[in-house]
């Protein structure tokens, strides 16, 4: 499966379905589901964890309207990463990597259960 790594608190915040746009400096062809890990740095619990599943529906160039969805404010030069269908599964290490990486593939067992 597809993963990428997310400084937090952004990451907590897309596993909890508040951050629906990442923001990159750069695009992605890459289009469906997506492993959301939290990165070690900073060291904000839980880090160096996968925390959910998204599913990465289109990237484009951020517009005025995506800030409150990405958490951050609007800049142009900026890729926003629209996502969706976010869920949070229980918490596993992964040895996060710049850009998107592969990981393997796994039985994911939701949260709460």
């Amino acid at each position: 499966m597809k993963a990428i790594s997310i400084k937090q608190p952004w990451a907590n915040l897309i596993a909890e379905g508040k951050k629906t746009i990442e923001t990159r400096t750069w695009p992605t062809n890459h289009r469906g589901r997506i492993l959301i890990v939290s990165s070690k740095i900073p060291n904000i619990a839980p880090a160096g964890q996968a925390l959910a599943i998204a599913n990465l529906t289109d990237c484009r160039r951020m517009k005025r309207g995506d800030e409150d969805a990405a958490k951050c404010p609007w800049c142009p030069e900026l890729y926003s990463w629209i996502l969706s269908g976010v869920v949070r599964i229980r918490p596993f290490p992964v040895k996060g990597r710049p850009g998107i990486y592969e990981t393997e593939e796994r039985s994911y067992t939701l949260k709460g259960n």
